[in-house]
C-alpha cells in the first residue's frame, strides 16, 4: 500500500476511501512499519479523509439544498 500514488484517491467513493482509511489507521497503530513507510500511510490517510470530507460537505449540501427546496413548496 504505501507505494501507491494518492493520485487515485479522488476517483475513489466515499466507501472505497473510508473502508481504505480504516485499514491504513489500523497499520499504523499497529506500529510495525518503518518511519517512512508510516510517513507515507500518514499521507495516504490525509489523502483518504480529505476525499471522505468532500464527499460528506456535498452530501450535506444536497440535503440541504433538498431540504430547502422542500421547504419553499
Amino acid at each position: 500500500m504505501t507505494d501507491k500514488t494518492n493520485t487515485d484517491v479522488a476517483k475513489m467513493s466515499y466507501e472505497e476511501a473510508r473502508d481504505e482509511l480504516v485499514k491504513v489507521v489500523a497499520e499504523l497503530e499497529q506500529g510495525s512499519v518503518t518511519l517512512e513507510a508510516s510517513l507515507a500511510l500518514w499521507e495516504r490517510g490525509e489523502a483518504l479523509a480529505t476525499q471522505c470530507e468532500t464527499w460528506l460537505t456535498g452530501a450535506r449540501k444536497r440535503l440541504n439544498e433538498a431540504v430547502a427546496k422542500k421547504k419553499a413548496d
